[in-house]
């Protein structure tokens, strides 16, 4: 997994218009006639080429790497992109295989929030788009709640501008890198649309003021007042981010994948609940932790001085 080249410079506060969702164009192929005459007596025939996945899937030592592949439509969630990434991360979550996850995308800019064009193009509807707008949202929540669910940790590797339903995809992974040329926006207050979606994902990583001057100014924060702001973990030269995130991946891959996994699970638990019913939850992940396979072999290794081997249950 190599990380891409450093992405190019942006402006401080990106339009939140996105591309149009436009489909594959063909490409044409002009190969000589095979026969013996030199001259080409047929005409050159047009090779439609399939369109490239919208999200691109490698792995390689139990970590899995994903690609928003859209840079043409600056990785908005279109319906295609959010069914691409839903079954994606369906898939992983029942992959032993996959130890963490790398979320990354191609191009300058991370994600550009829904395709605007796409959400307005049923306001046409006979119920002026209200069933489509209510799908979209119900989708692109499901997505992100489907990124906290999933057992095995997320990590945003954030190359550029990550904007609305963009910020909210990074604030919804488990930790996040980012280039020191990223920015991080909620600027639908601009056209009238409140960040109301992605405001639930922002307020459960920063400070409420810090979250309600995004969500009320629009403005676009850096990287490095993202890091203050606890939006993201790290902040790497521009190019570096890919790398650094899977560098992190790999020493998260290391640990017994079952204790991640109950981990995980019982920090989204214990964070919505009460002080004394979080310490009653915490309490009972402990008991259950302490008496698996692998909390043994741990506890074992530290008290024998040996490196732990881990049977992940």
């Amino acid at each position: 997994m190599r990380a891409p080249k450093p992405a190019p410079s942006h402006a401080p506060k990106p339009a939140p218009n996105h591309a149009p969702n436009d489909g594959p164009s063909a490409a044409s192929s002009h190969a000589p006639n095979a026969a013996s005459d030199p001259a080409p007596t047929a005409a050159p025939s047009a090779v439609a080429q399939a369109p490239a996945p919208t999200v691109l899937r490698e792995h390689s030592g139990g970590i899995t790497l994903l690609t928003l592949n859209r840079p043409d439509q600056r990785n908005c969630l279109s319906e295609a992109m959010m069914s691409a990434l839903g079954e994606a991360f369906a898939a992983i979550a029942h992959d032993s295989g996959v130890r963490a996850v790398v979320l990354a995308a191609n191009g300058p800019v991370f994600c550009a929030g829904h395709d605007l064009k796409e959400l307005t193009g049923h306001r046409r509807d006979r119920d002026q788009g209200r069933a489509y707008f209510q799908h979209i949202m119900g989708t692109s929540c499901a997505l992100m709640q489907s990124i906290v669910r999933l057992p095995q940790p997320v990590i945003a590797a954030v190359q550029g501008v990550a904007t609305a339903a963009g910020c909210q995809l990074v604030a919804s992974c488990d930790l996040a890198v980012a280039s020191s040329l990223a920015g991080f926006c909620t600027p639908g207050v601009d056209i009238g649309l409140f960040c109301s979606t992605p405001m639930v994902a922002l307020t459960r990583n920063v400070a409420r003021k810090q979250a309600m001057e995004m969500l009320l100014t629009g403005d676009t924060v850096g990287a490095e007042h993202a890091a203050r702001i606890g939006l993201v973990n790290r902040v790497v030269a521009p190019g570096a981010e890919r790398e650094e995130a899977i560098k992190l991946a790999r020493q998260i891959a290391a640990k017994s994948a079952m204790t991640v996994r109950l981990g995980k699970e019982a920090f989204y638990r214990q964070a919505e609940m009460s002080l004394a019913d979080a310490y009653r939850h915490a309490c009972q992940v402990m008991v259950e932790n302490m008496l698996r396979p692998d909390a043994a072999e741990g506890i074992g290794a530290f008290i024998d001085k040996r490196k732990p081997v881990w049977e992940d249950h």
